[in-house]
């Protein structure tokens, strides 16, 4: 299966929510979900085009970094690194969806942007803007939908980081905490959740590997990906957990290690 055909089975979702509606009633808000560099941006940007949806990313309402450099200080030092769940400015992103959903035709909304290369929030001036109310609302992001873990999983570490930098599980139980607690919050927004299924955790690295290249222009070298290496065991215990199966999405999206989409699964899955 193509992208294109992927659009278009999930545009079938999309005319019968929102086909014919009056401006008055509120967009629907679509999630797509999956791993690092298993197709999320380019995926929400082809429903865009399409439907004439805004796209929102959770990598663009990260926490500054003196938020997290706070937070890497009171609650535990890795939260100095983006991306686990607990980094995002969730306050921030609520009301956005809240003024793109109750946008007038004169109304304007920015959208925030994060600059993954200064680690930072880009200045409110460069955020591009939305004029009057969208059709619908797409909103991508790693760990989107993803469900809190047990208590008895988080006992034991998944990597050399955890074992290192956590050995007493004080941020894993903290980023679990803020799964339960937080997040639930945005995934009950969610009236459609869709789940890019990578085909395990170890394509990861060459999936972020290929984002990090394209993002800077230059090729990957060792030192470079072995740093990546490290940085993306932040994201490993989540994304196994979602792997298998810790996410309840409405239609799953199976893709092989070359993200070639081999299989659409409609429906919950739950482990």
């Amino acid at each position: 299966m193509t992208g294109a055909a992927l659009v278009d089975a999930i545009g079938g979702w999309v005319d019968q929510r929102i086909g014919g509606t009056a401006l008055e009633d509120l967009p629907p808000i679509i999630g797509v979900s999956g791993a690092q560099g298993s197709g999320k941006s380019t995926l929400a940007r082809d429903l865009a085009e399409r439907f004439g949806a805004a796209v929102l990313s959770l990598d663009d309402v990260y926490l500054t970094r003196a938020e997290r450099a706070t937070m890497a200080r009171q609650v535990h030092p890795l939260f100095v690194t983006r991306g686990p769940p607990g980094t995002h400015d969730l306050d921030l992103l609520h009301r956005v969806l809240d003024r793109l959903r109750m946008a007038g035709p004169g109304d304007t909304t920015p959208l925030p942007r994060f600059d993954k290369l200064a680690d930072d929030r880009a200045d409110v001036s460069t955020w591009p803007v939305i004029e009057g109310r969208p059709r619908a609302i797409v909103l991508e992001g790693w760990c989107l939908g993803a469900a809190p873990q047990t208590q008895a999983a988080l006992t034991a570490p998944v990597n050399a980081l955890e074992r290192r930098e956590d050995a007493q599980g004080v941020w894993r139980r903290a980023i679990n905490a803020a799964l339960a607690e937080d997040y639930v919050g945005v995934t009950r927004r969610l009236d459609a959740l869709i789940f890019l299924q990578a085909p395990g955790f170890d394509v990861v690295l060459d999936w972020r590997g290929q984002q990090e290249a394209a993002l800077t222009g230059v090729a990957l070298s060792s030192e470079r990906r072995d740093r990546l290496a490290r940085f993306i065991q932040h994201y490993e215990r989540l994304t196994r957990h979602m792997l298998a199966g810790g996410i309840a999405p409405d239609l799953t999206v199976d893709l092989d290690a070359d993200r070639r989409i081999v299989a659409m699964r409609p429906g919950v899955e739950t482990g």
